[in-house]
């Protein structure tokens, strides 16, 4: 059976099929991005901001019921679709699953081909920052349970 981070990749490769063109593919991430609920205000700050990523990018990860959930933000349209994106795929998983996770979907969508560099750049940053997340909460978790 596949993992349900796999699964959410596999779906959202499913949905980019669809576009004929990259700027259909882009419409969509902004869509994307549209429909990502807002970022609590005080989560809007230096210590909150993604480092690597041209467009300000806010992510606030935490643990709930030994899943990570994410919010995030952005100050750009088609980044903040790409962070939505990826915490499509890593939204509600466990620390252990989203540190281990072979994140295939941005080659087989193509984002590494047809984003600029530092829009690429930024993606990966994201990317490496909820990893960091997910370890370091994961560890915390880990340091909670009773011994």
């Amino acid at each position: 059976m596949n993992n349900p981070i796999n699964y959410q990749q596999d779906n959202l490769i499913s949905e980019f099929e669809i576009f004929e063109d990259w700027m259909e593919k882009y419409e969509y991430i902004i869509d994307l991005g549209k429909e990502l609920p807002p970022l609590d205000p005080v989560f809007k700050k230096e210590e909150y901001l993604i480092k690597g990523c041209q467009s300000q990018v806010w992510l606030h990860s935490e643990l709930k019921d030994g899943k990570l959930e994410l919010r995030a933000d952005s100050d750009a349209i088609i980044t903040k679709g790409l962070i939505a994106l990826i915490i499509r795929v890593f939204n509600h998983q466990s620390p252990n699953d989203i540190a281990l996770a072979n994140l295939y979907m941005t080659d087989k969508i193509g984002l590494n081909e047809h984003l600029s560099p530092s829009r690429s750049n930024g993606l990966n940053s994201m990317i490496k920052q909820i990893k960091m997340d997910a370890l370091a909460l994961g560890a915390k978790q880990l340091n909670n349970f009773p011994s």
